[in-house]
This record gives structure tokens, C-alpha cells and sequence, in this order.
């Protein structure tokens, strides 16, 4: 182990608040380079958290990088090699499959989030469970640390020169250090989710928009299939005394699949989840923000998984570059933050238009036709949505055909 913290002023190098899948993965890649690396979260793992689930190929390829995607696999988790999109006049069926992938996984959190813990600590990581971070410490405007308590109780603090937080929407670093967001909007839809037994999903996701009412379906671990409905947020009032009649009237808007889940037995209780949209400006003197409590967007295009092990990578890498004195804090993280911005705003806003569920524009309605009659079209469009084709590449591809089809008004 490398001992870059300067002194005895510091426990560790890095302190990560935050242990799921942008956390785990910042504190194992940093401790694989030889950092001295705390990681803490509330929880204890196997845990399980509100999720989407769903690893696209770019997520899969990050967890083969690791050395975890063959653990992720062997759980039983089954394949999912198609993207079926039914629009109501239009169905568009494709293959996801990129970066050398032909399928993407929708593992369980309490299974995915247990195997980037344990790596973590296999990689020399210090990981503590069950550890409730109750203030962030400074020293001027500097981050220096973290106080908090473990489940007995007794109370602990511990020093870094940096602290990530690496712990979601409701981040106390972000909080702490009142990270400024930007490109913000509110949020769009209310979703709602159970997984069900009996409902075989054949390696198919499914997704069906019915104008202000879209559901989708993938399978996950156990057998077991999970099904999520989303509505407006201006319906979230009026719909939130009776989630399971609206859930059951969003899948009957589609009747043969509200016939399969019929036939189907729910396993688990429903879970509601409404997120807004944002981005945070990353970093500051002694902190760092990874993942969702950097950028968050809607979950209809199912981005956070692969988004923040991304992250996580990238992050890591201008830590690193701190750690080892190559380049100032500032300096490395603005850059960071430069190349997360420009990787995923377009995918931020495609999601966030998507998600409004609005009957597209004619032209949108002409394009996604002609998406729909083209084999590599199709799965063209089930790569943007698994986050493997940038949206404006597809959208530019289908624009040019259609220019090159449509004779030229006289």
C-alpha cells in the first residue's frame, strides 16, 4: 500500500460515504492502486434498495474490466438479448448488444451490490457496515473527514484528504458542502414496481407506452420478472391511495400482457420511487461526488447502473492523478466532470423527453416508423436505450435515410 496521505494527519486517503454501485467500485479501484481507502454505508449487505436493476452492455463491460461480470453471472441471473418497444401503432424489437456483449443482466441489488462490497474489501478497502454518518468534517472550507456511529452506537471519526460521496440523491456531502446543481428539472413520473412468479420473460425486456401511461418488463434473479408502471407526477396525488388498482389499470391498457400477469403471482410488496433530474457540480476543496449524487435522471432509459460505474472509473482516475500529485484537485475533477457532462447530457435529455410520454411530433412519428421497418434500425434504437449509440447518432442516421427515400418537393 502506498502511503500518500502526507503525515499522520490522515487515516486514510479516501474516504468514500456510500456503498453501493458507484461507491463499492470508486473505493476497490482506488484501493487496487494502492490507496488507503475507508468505505462506510448504513446499510449491511446483502441489502436491497430501489432499482431499475438493468446493466446494458456498457455497464457489463465495466464489471468484465473488474473481474466481477462472471460472479454477476453465475447468481442465475438470466440474459436478456432483446429490446421490445411497443408504441401502440408502432412496435420496434431489437438487440442491445455492444461493447462486445450481445445481452444485458438485471441482477438483484441485494445480489449486485453484496458482489462490489466484497470486492471491495477483497481489493484492501476497509469496509464498514452498518456505519451512519451523522456530520462531514472541515477544517475551513476544506473537507478533511466524517463523524458517525456504528449500530452499537459508539461514535467515530475518521480523516482523508478526500471524501466522496458516493451516496445518492439525499447525498450528505452534497448536502454539506452545498454542491451546486444545474440542468436541472423536476421530476417527470411517478413509477411504481413488484416482481412477479410465473411470468416468464423468454430473454425480453419489454416496454409499452400508452400515452400517459407506460409500463415495462424485464426478468431479474429467482425466476422472477420484474414489472414497473410509471404515470405523470400530476397524477401522483390523486393515484398514490391506490397503487395497486392504477398499476393493474396501466397494465390493462395493454390486455395480453395484463392476461400473462394475471396468470402471474406477485412475490414481493409494491415500490414507488418519483426522482428528479440534475446535475451537481462534482468536487470542491477535500470533496468529491460520484454517481447519483452527481447526476441523476428519470429511470425510464434504466442509465444509473452502467452511469455510475462509469463514474466511478472516471473519478477514480483523477483521484488517482491527486493522490499521486500529478495534477491539483481542481484541475482533475473539472476535467472529469467536463467528460461525464459531455458523455451523457444527450442521453440525459433524450430520457427526459422520453419520460414526458407526449405522443411524439409528426416527424418523430415518421422517424420511429421507419425505425420500425429497418432490421438494423431496430436494433440501432434498442442500442440508444441500453446506452451503447449516442441518441443524437441514431436520430442523424434515420434523419439522412429518410432524406435519401423521400423524393424532394418540386
Amino acid at each position: 500500500m502506498t502511503g500518500t496521505a502526507g503525515g499522520g494527519a490522515h487515516d486514510h486517503d479516501v474516504i468514500v460515504v456510500g456503498a453501493r454501485c458507484a461507491g463499492a467500485p470508486t473505493a476497490m479501484l482506488l484501493a487496487r492502486q494502492g490507496h488507503r481507502v475507508l468505505l462506510v454505508d448504513r446499510a449491511t449487505f446483502p441489502s436491497d434498495t430501489i432499482s431499475t436493476h438493468l446493466v446494458h452492455p456498457p455497464g457489463l463491460a465495466a464489471l468484465d474490466r473488474w473481474g466481477l461480470l462472471e460472479r454477476v453471472v453465475e447468481t442465475g441471473c438470466p440474459p436478456i438479448d432483446t429490446y421490445s418497444f411497443d408504441l401502440g401503432p408502432i412496435s420496434i424489437v431489437g438487440s442491445p448488444a455492444g461493447e462486445g456483449f450481445e445481452a444485458s443482466y438485471a441482477p438483484r441489488r441485494t445480489v449486485l451490490d453484496k458482489i462490489l462490497v466484497d470486492a471491495a474489501s477483497e481489493s484492501g478497502a476497509e469496509v464498514r457496515e452498518g456505519f451512519s454518518v451523522e456530520e462531514i468534517l472541515f477544517d475551513g472550507e476544506t473537507v478533511t473527514g466524517i463523524r458517525g456511529h456504528g449500530k452499537d452506537g459508539t461514535t467515530a471519526v475518521a480523516h482523508a484528504r478526500i471524501v466522496v460521496g458516493a451516496d445518492g440523491l439525499h447525498s450528505s456531502v452534497a448536502r454539506a458542502t452545498g454542491a451546486v446543481g444545474y440542468a436541472e428539472k423536476p421530476k417527470i413520473n411517478a413509477y411504481y414496481y413488484s416482481y412477479w412468479a410465473g411470468m416468464p420473460m423468454h430473454g425480453t425486456f419489454e416496454a409499452y407506452d400508452r400515452g400517459e401511461r407506460a409500463f415495462a418488463a424485464w426478468p431479474t434473479n429467482d425466476d422472477l420478472s420484474l414489472v414497473i408502471c410509471g404515470w405523470p407526477m400530476r397524477d401522483f396525488e390523486a393515484n398514490r391511495d391506490d397503487v395497486e388498482g392504477n398499476y393493474h389499470a396501466t397494465l390493462a391498457l395493454a390486455p395480453a400482457f395484463a392476461e400473462r400477469i394475471a396468470r402471474a403471482t406477485r412475490a414481493e410488496r409494491f415500490v414507488g420511487m418519483a426522482i428528479p433530474n440534475y446535475f451537481r457540480k462534482p468536487y470542491g476543496p477535500g470533496w468529491v461526488l460520484v454517481g447519483d449524487a452527481g447526476y441523476l435522471k428519470d429511470p425510464i432509459t434504466a442509465q444509473g447502473i452502467q452511469d455510475a460505474f462509469r463514474d466511478a472509473e472516471r473519478c477514480t482516475r483523477a483521484i488517482d492523478d491527486v493522490l499521486a500529485g500529478r495534477r491539483p484537485l481542481d484541475e482533475a475533477m473539472r476535467a472529469a466532470q467536463e467528460e461525464r457532462d459531455a458523455q451523457v447530457m444527450s442521453m440525459y435529455e433524450f430520457t427526459a423527453d422520453f419520460a414526458t410520454m407526449e405522443p411524439p411530433p409528426p416527424e418523430m412519428q415518421q422517424l420511429l416508423l421507419a425505425a420500425s421497418e429497418s432490421p438494423s434500425a431496430r436494433d440501432e434504437f434498442a442500442r440508444v436505450t441500453a446506452g451503447v449509440t449516442p441518441p443524437e447518432e441514431f436520430f442523424g442516421h434515420m434523419q439522412e435515410r429518410m432524406s435519401h427515400q423521400t423524393p424532394h418537393a418540386a
